[in-house]
């Protein structure tokens, strides 16, 4: 999957970032280095998902796929 990230200089120093094609993921760092980790992190914890609070039933499948 590729994912577009715009990242901004921090008017108080360092960096943040956000992923305009998911909604409310944005991560900052103090350097790039760190920022880049961030990203990674920022990303996976928007798209997981915890099915625990979704009722499925035996008729239902769960998938995980990578794109």
């Amino acid at each position: 999957m590729k994912l577009k990230v715009i990242i901004h200089e921090a008017e108080e120093g360092g960096y943040w970032a956000e992923v305009p094609s998911i909604p409310g993921c944005a991560t900052q760092g103090e350097t790039f280095e760190e920022l880049l980790a961030n990203i990674y992190e920022a990303v996976e914890a928007c798209l997981s998902v915890d099915i625990k609070d979704i009722e499925i039933t035996e008729k239902d499948r769960v998938l995980e796929i990578v794109v």
